[in-house]
């Protein structure tokens, strides 16, 4: 019987459809559909279902969440940002710097979380800069997905590819790999935007840091970022020496600790966790899950021909943008660790996947939660206006990761 395979269908169509009638479905809603149907079905056990949602993914992101909106709450980020951006002696370094360190942000506390805390941020810079505020908001949503391509923790789906390949310590070849690939994206990225909303000549406003909002909340997300970067570096050399490396959730949940432990407002902090994310991957994997177990997919697809570096990028971009990035890693991937791929193929998939968001607004969760929330500020960004920059800047993407995976 293949209803899971009928109801995964269903579940893809109204992602990319996202309305029905009057009524407009939010991702994980779709997703949590489709895991009580094939629950209500006796399609898949409760037991089984159980099973199938991964505590380390779960744990993980609970940890990274935490964190993020401490980060948010606390002002702490926005404040380093203003320090940084005031360095900025002309709006086109300006333009530079802004999708350099929100690529370097998004490496580390993942790009769903820069989305939230970047959008107003670059908002009221573009306007202090006269940059056009579209222009600054495509330069954030790139930038965020393609410096989320360098580590294992950038993003969901490098998290569920590093969490089930077998890639050693997962930092060491995601930037081996990616590290240099991703950097001169960053730097393509800078020039197609500039091009297309060219900085203004002559701007360079005195931008003063934006103060810290709660001091106490900022010392302990300092704490907690440099508790990750320290077990970031241990799993590193631990992989290297041969060590079992430090698992990716203990490395977020370490990091959370302080705030939770210490901070007087960690039931507010935990409130603001992302839970509807949390239940969408929940629902995700009890719904893979049952596809999984029909083998339909293992039948139909001829895994064979999706081998080589250039086709799982490609396959891995256009796919995306029907079912979005972390659905199409979580069916995907499990196909190519049976098949015994090389690093590079899986790498392959982790980046195709990610860039993916940079084509158009639907690859990438986070490109929908830049423009919400710019939505809220005055600011929209169309579905043309950002897939004519997009589709040159997926295209060069594309070239630069299949050059260096390949060789």
């Amino acid at each position: 019987m293949f209803i899971p395979v009928i109801i995964l269908i269903l579940v893809f169509l109204l992602i990319a459809i996202r309305q029905v009638g009057g009524y407009t479905f939010r991702i994980w809603q779709i997703m949590l559909a489709g895991a009580v149907a094939v629950l209500l079905l006796g399609q898949i056990t409760p037991q089984a279902a159980l099973s199938a949602i991964d505590a380390d993914v779960m744990l993980f992101l609970f940890g990274m969440f935490v964190i993020g909106a401490a980060v948010q709450e606390s002002g702490y980020l926005s404040s380093i940002s203003h320090r940084i951006f005031v360095k900025a002696k002309n709006p086109d370094q300006f333009l530079f710097l802004l999708i350099l360190v929100m690529g370097i942000f998004s490496a580390i506390l993942m790009n769903d979380t820069i989305a939230v805390i970047g959008t107003p941020l670059v908002i009221a810079l573009a306007c202090a800069w006269g940059i056009d505020r579209k222009g600054a908001l495509l330069a954030l949503c790139f930038a965020i997905t393609i410096g989320s391509v360098a580590t294992p923790i950038g993003n969901p789906q490098n998290f569920l590819i590093a969490s089930f390949a077998d890639l050693g310590d997962a930092f060491t070849p995601f930037l081996v790999y990616l590290g240099i690939p991703t950097f001169i994206n960053l730097i393509i990225a800078w020039l197609i935007v500039r091009t297309f909303y060219p900085p203004a000549s002559g701007c360079s406003p005195p931008l003063q840091p934006e103060p810290i909002r709660d001091t106490s909340l900022a010392r302990l997300t300092a704490l907690s970022l440099a508790i990750i970067l320290v077990l970031i570096g241990f799993r590193i050399v631990g992989g290297i020496v041969g060590y079992n490396p430090l698992p990716l959730m203990v490395i977020a949940l370490a990091g959370a600790i302080p705030i939770l432990l210490l901070s007087p407002r960690r039931g507010e902090l935990i409130r603001k966790v992302d839970w509807y994310t949390l239940i969408f991957f929940a629902a995700l994997f009890v719904l893979m899950q049952s596809v999984f177990d029909t083998g339909f997919f293992q039948s139909v697809i001829d895994i064979q021909t999706v081998t080589s570096v250039p086709v799982i990028m490609v396959v891995s971009v256009v796919i995306s943008q029907f079912i979005s990035n972390v659905p199409f890693v979580a069916l995907f991937q499990p196909l190519i660790i049976q098949q015994g791929m090389s690093i590079q193929a899986m790498l392959a998939l982790a980046a195709g996947s990610t860039i993916a968001g940079n084509l158009t607004i639907l690859g990438a969760a986070s490109n929908v939660i830049v423009i919400q929330n710019a939505e809220r500020c005055g600011v929209t960004l169309t579905f043309l206006e950002f897939f004519k920059i997009g589709l040159p800047l997926t295209v060069l993407n594309v070239i630069v990761y299949t050059v260096f995976l390949s060789f």
